[in-house]
């Protein structure tokens, strides 16, 4: 039975602390100093201020645990996160106790070891309420985001004393590399270079791409009559779709000495090509070190695309190590009409070869 009685103290106390506040110094040292006199002097009238003091500190530890207490908290964390862009985060808190309402309730975030004061205070929560508080968020580097726990403070009832429970709530968000708005003279070389480039498909248009025998369920409006009538069969007519353009992104992780961030500022410039691309409609490639993502498009294809940036880590492989077979292959890639891009943050001799072969080789911005 005392062994069990330790092991909830041990839990207890692992989840809460609680510490004096200045007045509730001052106060303890005033019901210690009644306490002797009380003692000294055998006054009845002192006895009676001592047991009042002594149950205000009884009464505030009870209220303010009550205060802690049936609460559930969630997270409400935004889709997206962009390192160095101000985005908002929220918390969704709730009394689950059937009569009692909470007080003076701080809420904070535990990221390891700190935890963060989001400027929420809640003055009251009445009994099974439910609030949203929302807070800014501000993540200045591109990664893992973790988040460990929950932080809940009270001073309630009298402000003696600050009682704290934590409550382990993990989360994870991953951060995006900032995006910045491309200069204005690149964005006319790759509008340009753009519209040069398209690829034939089939799909909704109006130009002719292939005839095929009717298939059922194909629409009757899609029928070729002229040369079903020379062929005595039905015949459907397909279009070609619109402008489909592609774009391959290559950018190298390895990273020569030290200093990381020219490597830092490209992610954040592929990053940007990719936002830039994914707004003009294209079909977007990823090479990212030895990592190569297919073409693709769509919201989902950028959100997988913008994820491979924010977690990938330079490399400190040899410069002597072979290249993989896709960096090799951009060639053909050029030649088959896709518009390939090289981003380079420092000078790498086996990169030259496949320099020649890209459409454009950009170099970092001293303003990125």
């Amino acid at each position: 039975m005392l062994e069990r009685v330790r092991e909830f103290l041990r839990w207890f106390y692992r989840y809460r602390s609680i510490r004096l506040t200045p007045d509730g110094t001052r106060f303890v040292l005033l019901t210690l100093a009644i306490g002797i006199a009380a003692i000294n002097t055998g006054n009845n009238l002192l006895y009676l201020l001592l047991a009042m003091m002594l149950s205000l500190i009884v009464m505030s530890g009870v209220l303010s645990e009550q205060c802690l207490r049936q609460l559930e908290i969630h997270r409400l964390l935004p889709r997206e996160v962009f390192a160095n862009q101000p985005t908002t985060g929220g918390l969704s808190i709730a009394n689950r106790k059937p009569r009692l309402p909470t007080f003076s309730l701080r809420v904070m975030d535990i990221i390891g070891t700190t935890a963060l004061d989001r400027g929420i205070h809640l003055l009251h929560l009445p009994p099974q309420a439910v609030t949203v508080q929302s807070y800014p968020l501000l993540i200045p580097h591109r990664g893992r985001y973790r988040l460990d726990g929950i932080k809940l403070l009270t001073r309630f009832p009298f402000g003696l004393f600050v009682k704290a429970a934590t409550l382990p709530l993990p989360d994870e968000l991953v951060v995006y590399p900032e995006v910045r708005p491309l200069p204005e003279a690149l964005v006319h070389d790759l509008t340009a270079l753009g519209h040069e480039q398209s690829i034939p498909r089939r799909g909704p248009g109006v130009t002719l791409h292939n005839l095929r025998e009717y298939q059922a369920g194909d629409e009757s409006r899609a029928i070729h009559w002229k040369t079903s009538a020379r062929q005595a069969r039905l015949m459907v007519r397909e279009t070609e779709a619109e402008d489909q353009r592609r774009v391959t992104l290559a950018l190298p992780t390895t990273v020569p000495g030290p200093d990381l961030a020219r490597f830092e500022k490209a992610v954040a410039l592929t990053a940007s090509l990719i936002t830039f691309f994914h707004e003009q409609g294209y079909a977007i490639s990823l090479l990212l070190g030895a990592v190569a993502m297919p073409h693709d498009s769509g919201p989902a294809h950028r959100h997988r695309l913008l994820r491979a940036l924010a977690l990938c880590q330079p490399d400190r492989a040899p410069q002597s190590a072979p290249l993989p077979v896709s960096w090799l292959t951009l060639g053909e890639r050029t030649e088959r009409g896709d518009l390939t891009l090289l981003v380079s943050f420092w000078d790498d001799p086996q990169l030259a070869c496949v320099g020649k072969t890209v459409s454009r080789i950009l170099t970092v911005p001293e303003e990125l």
